[in-house]
């Protein structure tokens, strides 16, 4: 897909989810993002290779913003002077030991206002996100100078990603409720890795990227590292130009 085509494909929208998802939705989606269960806890496990590569570009005196903090665990693995989160859903990290170490909690990254960020952080978010590139847009004009943006992902799209988490969680869901695991897996992921990265590609000409794997086809995670905003794009008053 080129990059104009893609643009052009946002905002998207979820569609509703069935009444027999939404009663279970909240609690397992918790319980997942805490690892209560046997599975959730193995995959949470996994997922700290996401947090650590992250963590690696932070330092005491950085100026942090985290997109989609969740259940705030990001601060498990490591700790700045000023850290801000934007997370809407505050089911997620009303009780969370590591609230104290947040100064703002946003629910839209829209709300924010006279603010520059060192760094601004997201793990395991802009897969969900309804409009990736007008949330990049944003982002990059929270940066300050030589600021810097660090993202991890699920390697959605991608063969590994989903052969991993149909045995696994899937399965453990599909036994637990008798539903199906994939219709979740939509409702929730907006964005494949693919499209993250030329969203992101697309806003920053330094682009660096690791990978948890051999190859972006056999990777559960991907790790972006981007900074050097492209001034033009801030706007989107040109087209892309690689």
């Amino acid at each position: 897909m080129e990059i104009n085509q893609l643009l052009q494909s946002y905002p998207r929208r979820r569609e509703k989810l069935p009444e027999e998802y939404q009663r279970i939705y909240t609690k397992h989606y918790k319980e997942n993002r805490d690892g209560k269960t046997t599975i959730s806890n193995l995959s949470k496990r996994m997922e700290y290779w996401m947090h650590k590569k992250v963590a690696k570009s932070s330092s005491p005196k950085s100026k942090t913003l985290e997109l989609g903090g969740g259940t705030l665990n990001q601060l498990d693995f490591e700790r700045t002077d000023i850290y801000d989160v934007v997370e809407p859903y505050k089911e997620l990290f009303y009780r969370s030991p590591n609230l104290s170490y947040i100064r703002k909690i946003y629910s839209d990254i829209t709300e924010i206002k006279n603010e520059k960020y060192d760094r601004i952080i997201s793990i395991a978010c802009l897969e969900h996100v309804e409009d990736l590139p007008e949330m990049i847009r944003l982002s990059v004009n929270l940066l300050k100078s030589g600021g810097k943006m660090c993202v991890s992902i699920p390697n959605e799209g991608r063969f590994l990603w989903k052969f991993a988490y149909t045995i696994t969680t899937g399965r453990e869901f599909h036994k637990r409720y008798g539903l199906d695991y994939e219709k979740i897996m939509r409702y929730e992921h907006l964005n494949t890795a693919d499209e993250v990265e030329m969203i992101l590609k697309y806003y920053f000409r330094n682009v660096k990227e690791s990978l948890f794997g051999i190859s972006k086809r056999f990777a559960f995670y991907r790790y972006y590292e981007c900074d050097t905003p492209r001034k033009e794009q801030k706007n989107n008053e040109q087209d892309y130009d690689e």
